[in-house]
């Protein structure tokens, strides 16, 4: 049977040549810069920010801190992980984020200068005020069900 195939291959004039292929060689991935400036152009975007800064947080606490929809802060978290600056994690049905640093060091000290920026700021100190207060609220247990608390995150204090 081999040679038979091998017989019509010949008569129809069919060669295969064998090719060794190797990697290409690839640029190693720089960090979307862009993505992040745009990422940090929204006040929502950066209250997010400012409140995981040091904690991992649920978006049920998003949603009661900040008096928005769940979907509008999901889609502004979703942004922020595909900036590279955000990473989150479900347990059960509930989805934590936390601030990722990134690993490049030009937006690693952007980051890092735009929050230590908004620690100062009064609006995002009465966010982390509310944030502080929300997690130990008698009337939040009840209104947030079964949501775990935050929690902080290793790492050196916020200043």
């Amino acid at each position: 049977m081999p040679d038979r195939i091998y017989e019509l291959c010949a008569s129809l004039k069919i060669f295969v040549k064998p090719y060794i292929i190797s990697p290409v060689p690839r640029k190693p991935k720089t960090f979307p810069i862009e993505l992040l400036f745009r990422a940090l152009a929204d006040r929502t975007r950066l209250r997010l920010l400012n409140l995981i800064a040091d904690k991992e947080i649920c978006v049920c606490y998003f949603v009661e801190i900040l008096g928005m929809s769940q979907p509008k802060i999901s889609r502004h978290l979703a942004y922020l992980r595909r900036a590279g600056v955000v990473a989150a994690r479900r347990q059960g049905r509930w989805m934590h984020y936390r601030l990722l640093a990134p690993q490049d060091t030009v937006a690693s000290t952007v980051l890092t200068e735009t929050l230590a920026h908004l620690r100062q700021l009064p609006d995002m100190q009465a966010d982390r005020a509310r944030l502080d207060n929300q997690c130990c609220s008698p009337d939040t247990v009840v209104r947030l069900g079964q949501a775990p608390l935050p929690l902080a995150l290793p790492g050196p204090a916020a200043g």
